[in-house]
C-alpha cells in the first residue's frame, strides 16, 4: 500500500505546455555547472485523470527533492501516438538526460526508443512496458497480476452469491502492451473459473465510450444472461455501467475497475461498480524519477526483474471493494471522505459507513 495524500493538478494541458513544460527543481544533490540537467516525463492521454492528477505532480516533487538543479520537460500524448513522437522528438531537442515515457502505441514508441538510444538519452518505459524495443528499464505496477486480481475478485463475489450467467470482458487498448498484461491476468482467473465468457472486447485507446457502445450490443445480445463484467480499467468501468443504466436494466451487475479514479469511488460507494484497483502510484512515480535521475548521471540502477529483457521493478496493487475503501482510498489513500461524500453520495456513504 502507499500513504499519501496526493497532490492536485489541472486535469488539462495546453498543447503549448503539452511540448515544453518545464518545472524547476529544488533541494538535494546539484546538478552540474550552470546547464539545468533536463529530464522528459512523457504520458500517454487524459481519459484517465491519474496522470495529470497524481503521476505528474508525484514525479515532479520527487525530482526536485533529488536534484537541486534540474527541469522537467512534461508533455501528455492526448492519446495520439504521433503527438507522442513529436514530443520526444521535442526533449530530446532540447537536451533530455533522461527520457521516461508511458506509451499510448506500444509499438510505435519502439520508434522513440530507438532515437533516444541513438542520441546516448536513456530510456525508462513508464507504467506499460516496450516490448518491440529494449528500454533501458521498466518501472510499473504488476499489470498482470492487476486483471488476476480484479476477475479472481469477481468471479469469487459471483460465486459466493450463486449468480447466474456469464461475463463481459472489456479489456484495454490493442496498442497497450500493459493492457495486454492486464487481459493475460483477468483470463487466468477467468478461464478456469467455470462460469461461461460470453463475449470479450479490446477498447481501442481505452475509449470509455467505445466501451458503452459495444456493451450496448452485448446487453441486447445476451439479454439477461449478464452475470459481471471485468472492465480493464475504471474509464471503461464507467462506459460499462453507462451502457446498463441507459438500457434500463433494473440492476447493474457487478462491474470490475483500475485506478481507483474518484469517479469509480463514488460508484463502488452507490454500488454501481464492485472493485477498482488501489496503485501505489507515489511509490512508482517516485521510483521512476530515481532511476531517470541515475541514468542522467551516468549510472546504472539496479533490477529486480526481466519483462521483455527489459531490466524491472513492479510494485503490487491492492484491490479495493466497499469492505475496504475507506481504509484503502481514504485513510491509506488520495482522498478525502469529503471528496468521495458530495451530496449526492451522502446517503450511500453513511450506509457504507464512511464520513
Amino acid at each position: 500500500m502507499f500513504k499519501h495524500r496526493a497532490l492536485k493538478a489541472a486535469a488539462g494541458v495546453t498543447a503549448a505546455a503539452a511540448l515544453a513544460s518545464l518545472t524547476a527543481c529544488s533541494g538535494g544533490a546539484s546538478g552540474s555547472g550552470s546547464e539545468k540537467m533536463k529530464i522528459a516525463f512523457l504520458m500517454p492521454d487524459i481519459a484517465s485523470t491519474r496522470y495529470e492528477l497524481f503521476d505528474k505532480p508525484l514525479f515532479e516533487a520527487k525530482l526536485a527533492s533529488l536534484c537541486a538543479d534540474c527541469e522537467v520537460v512534461y508533455a501528455n500524448a492526448k492519446a495520439d501516438p504521433s503527438t507522442q513522437q513529436r514530443q520526444a522528438d521535442s526533449a530530446l531537442a532540447q537536451g533530455v538526460k533522461a527520457l521516461v515515457i508511458d506509451p499510448v502505441d506500444s509499438a510505435a514508441a519502439v520508434t522513440v526508443v530507438g532515437n533516444a538510444q541513438a542520441q546516448g538519452v536513456p530510456v525508462i518505459a513508464y507504467d506499460r512496458p516496450i516490448p518491440g524495443g529494449k528500454a533501458d528499464y521498466y518501472v510499473s505496477f504488476d499489470n498482470e497480476k492487476i486483471g488476476q486480481m480484479i476477475a479472481q475478485s469477481l468471479v469469487d463475489h459471483l460465486k459466493e452469491k450463486d449468480a447466474k450467467g456469464g461475463l463481459l470482458q472489456v479489456n484495454g487498448s490493442p496498442t497497450d502492451a500493459a493492457a495486454g498484461l492486464i487481459k493475460k491476468g483477468i483470463h487466468n482467473a477467468v478461464d478456469p473459473s467455470g462460469i461461461e465468457l460470453l463475449d470479450e472486447y479490446d477498447t481501442p485507446g481505452w475509449d470509455p465510450t467505445k466501451a458503452q457502445n459495444w456493451v450496448s450490443s452485448k446487453i441486447t445480445q445476451h439479454k439477461g444472461k449478464i452475470a459481471g463484467v471485468v472492465a480493464a480499467n475504471d474509464g471503461t468501468a464507467g462506459g460499462a455501467i453507462a451502457a446498463f443504466k441507459a438500457a434500463g436494466v433494473a440492476a447493474v451487475p457487478p462491474v470490475t475497475g483500475n485506478d481507483a479514479e474518484l469517479a469509480a469511488a463514488q460508484r463502488i460507494v452507490a454500488g454501481e461498480q464492485y472493485n477498482t484497483i488501489s496503485k501505489p502510484i507515489r511509490t512508482v512515480a517516485e521510483a521512476a524519477a530515481e532511476i531517470a535521475y541515475q541514468f542522467a548521471k551516468g549510472k546504472t540502477p539496479s533490477a529486480e526483474t526481466l519483462i521483455f529483457d527489459t531490466p524491472a521493478r513492479l510494485y503490487e496493487p491492492t484491490v479495493v471493494t466497499v469492505d475496504n475503501l475507506a481504509e484503502t482510498l481514504i485513510e491509506d489513500g488520495p482522498f478525502k471522505a469529503s471528496e468521495i461524500c458530495t451530496p449526492a453520495y451522502a446517503d450511500a456513504c453513511r450506509k457504507a459507513g464512511i464520513n
